[in-house]
């Protein structure tokens, strides 16, 4: 009964975790708004394909994702951000459901009571049998569990729901199936599989960069040409819903000193009944803002630096020790320390100084390259890392305290910095290392092995009802006076910084402020240029300007995009001009590539062999998947005519092109079908899935 119990609990969560992981590619709009109020229909939450969805349908969901992440988060306040997330994957939820019956219902899908049957008693059941009734320890599937269960009276009503489940799994699976029958492989695609895989080129090649066609300033770009490329490539810049911007002042609700005090006063007078209070674990549920923390682990990613240089130093670990209130990110925690214990993994310290870039953008990944050598030279010259990292980094965050980004663990960040700081030793400054932020420039602090083991009270510092007036009377001063006086005029005159939101569309993250349904739904009712009322939310007050709305489908050819398009337009130019030079400088006979890098200035012949086509690498030069892409259809021992590159031209001989000594390209071609028939499968599912979304019946 245990088992059935847990499954019992969990077994309504089910259906929307296999829906969001089949249909996790599709967003749909809907005609219900976050309040709880519905579009036209009281009793209709919104429409998919035309068909509508029944407000008690949503109703269920939002139930059952509320009660799931209750579950997950005992305690956690439920914010407006949480709130709408949920309301959101409650709403995803219901239309994945609807959107599948659709589908089985246009590809004829049904399902017989025997094939349930058949499923429950095969040697692999469905997966929403299998996760319970599967062994941990040897991941062994214990048919006698699973019978002893099916078989027991008091579960007949949950193993109905059950099987409601294992129908749709079913269904589902056949869905997949039905979609994959559409594709199939040839012999021609595996062989070039197996030929980008193992083929090895030798070649010599110089590299021409744009730089050598000119500077930037040669190739002037008209405001006619940018309309040109922007009506000729206007499905490059499609969007699927309406967006807004904004400007915005905010006046943020941060708990004054005073607020603080009282805080700490508080926790303060709890102190010594804490130290000998007889039933711990219920004098921390009453007393705690985070009732979970008894006989807890903690390691120093678990605090602030600051925080953490206080819990663990030496002194303050002996068992029995009472530390606080210590101050820790916008909360006060009273800690009592039970014993040092091995922390479950290691946690390092570092420093970082982050450079941001458009990886699409050559000249802005050139520029970000030539600052990240000059910051590194600067290191290596005893220039301070924080100096460097207050002046250059365009992490704001950590930028202030001179690019520290205190403690963690190695799951907390991104795989490759991670990987570089766990790899090094203390006091190493590492070379850039690139994630999708940008590139870093990494100072490792140092490690620490150890943990507490501790129980604690916390309490958060929230701002007082006399603190949230104050600021309330603020904003509410400075609307007054923007409305009379101008937007821009007031914030000067007040010193408060202009911020802007950036595009955002309904129900999504709002840039530089979050999930805000008063924002939006003030962005979508208001014109251009109209004044906000005072927006009160959780975190503080916005007063905000609409500075554009568009519904035209399209992004807007605004200043941000025309110098997108221009520094593309440059880059074209200069590449064209590059490859015609080149082109002229080719032509003559007896030529050679050492004949061509001493008749210009800096150029010089690089030559490689082992250059993999499967990931462009080139020992010795670096990776160019368009130049050697470029070698791959080169005839050997010719001199080729411009090729492209990452960022220019090159002139290339290839010398060699060979596979390894007694490769079997036949048995290659066996081992590499069923990974690209999947793959095939997995992009036709893809495009299948993407292309309902053009279907879908949005409502504002």
């Amino acid at each position: 009964m245990a088992v059935m119990s847990s499954l019992r609990d969990k077994t309504h969560t089910i259906l929307y975790t296999l829906l969001a992981a089949f249909l996790a590619l599709i967003v749909f709009e809907w005609g219900m708004n976050f309040t709880g109020k519905t579009g036209k229909k009281e009793n209709q939450a919104g429409t998919v394909n035309g068909k509508p969805i029944a407000y008690s349908q949503y109703d269920d969901a939002y139930k059952v994702v509320t009660e799931n992440f209750r579950r997950s988060n005992p305690g956690a306040e439920v914010t407006s951000e949480i709130e709408l997330g949920l309301q959101e994957k409650a709403w995803s939820a219901v239309v994945d459901q609807a959107l599948l019956e659709q589908q089985f219902e246009k590809f004829g899908i049904t399902l017989q009571d025997q094939e349930v049957v058949e499923a429950l008693n095969s040697p692999t059941p469905p997966m929403v049998v299998r996760q319970y009734f599967t062994d941990p320890a040897t991941g062994v599937l214990d048919r006698n569990k699973l019978e002893s269960a099916r078989r027991d009276p008091h579960n007949k009503e949950l193993w109905l729901q059950i099987e409601k489940y294992v129908r749709l799994e079913l269904k589902e699976n056949k869905l997949v199936r039905a979609l994959q029958t559409l594709d199939h492989i040839t012999d021609r695609e595996l062989g070039d599989i197996v030929s980008r895989k193992f083929s090895r080129f030798a070649a010599s090649f110089i590299p021409f960069p744009l730089s050598f066609a000119g500077v930037d300033s040669s190739f002037p770009v008209t405001g006619d040409e940018i309309k040109q490329y922007y009506d000729a490539h206007k499905e490059l810049f499609k969007q699927e819903y309406p967006t807004r911007k904004a400007d915005f002042v905010f006046f943020p609700l941060k708990p004054s000193s005073k607020d603080s005090l009282a805080v700490r006063t508080e926790l303060e007078t709890v102190r010594t009944d804490f130290s000998g209070a007889v039933n711990e674990s219920d004098y921390v549920k009453v007393q705690s803002d985070r009732p979970t923390g008894i006989n807890v682990t903690y390691s120093r990613a678990d605090f602030s630096p600051a925080a953490g240089e206080v819990v663990f130093s030496p002194s303050n670990l002996q068992p029995g020790t009472i530390l606080g209130p210590v101050a820790d990110r916008g909360e006060y925690r009273l800690i009592k320390i039970k014993k040092v214990v091995p922390s479950p993994q290691l946690v390092a310290r570092a420093s970082h100084i982050l450079l941001r870039f458009n990886p699409a953008n050559m000249d802005e990944v050139q520029k970000v390259r030539e600052l990240s050598i000059l910051i590194y030279k600067q290191l290596q010259e005893g220039v301070p890392f924080d100096v460097l990292a207050r002046k250059y980094s365009a992490d704001p965050g950590s930028a202030v305290n001179g690019g520290d980004i205190g403690w963690f663990s190695k799951e907390r960040m991104l795989p490759a910095f991670s990987a570089a700081v766990f790899s090094a030793s203390p006091g190493a400054i590492l070379r850039p290392v690139q994630t999708q932020f940008g590139l870093h420039i990494i100072k490792v602090t140092g490690f620490d092995q150890r943990a507490v083991l501790c129980s604690e009270i916390v309490r958060n510092i929230r701002p007082s009802t006399e603190t949230v007036d104050s600021e309330r009377r603020r904003a509410m001063a400075f609307q007054q006076n923007a409305k009379e006086k101008g937007f821009d005029k007031s914030a000067a005159s007040e010193k408060l910084p202009i911020e802007k939101t950036g595009e955002f569309i309904k129900r999504m993250l709002i840039p530089q402020i979050g999930y805000n349904e008063k924002v939006t739904a003030y962005a979508f009712k208001a014109g251009e240029g109209d004044l906000s009322d005072v927006l009160e939310t959780e975190k503080g007050f916005y007063v905000m300007r609409l500075t554009g709305k568009n519904d035209t489908g399209y992004r807007v050819l605004d200043q941000e995009l025309k110098t997108i398009i221009t520094s593309k337009l440059v880059r074209e130019k200069k590449g064209a001009s590059l490859e015609k030079k080149l082109a002229a400088m080719v032509k003559g006979p007896g030529l050679t590539l050492e004949k061509i890098a001493s008749a210009n200035a800096g150029m010089h012949v690089v030559t490689a062999d082992s250059i993999r086509w499967s990931d462009g690498y080139i020992p010795g030069y670096g990776v160019d998947r368009a130049l050697v892409e470029a070698m791959s259809g080169l005839a050997p021992g010719k001199l080729s005519r411009p090729v492209k590159t990452t960022d220019g031209y090159a002139v290339v001989l290839v010398t060699k092109k060979v596979l390894p000594a007694g490769l079997d390209v036949k048995a290659e071609k066996i081992a590499v079908a069923p990974q690209l028939f999947q793959a095939k499968q997995q992009q036709l599912i893809g495009e299948y899935l993407h292309s309902l979304r053009k279907v879908e019946d949005t409502r504002p």
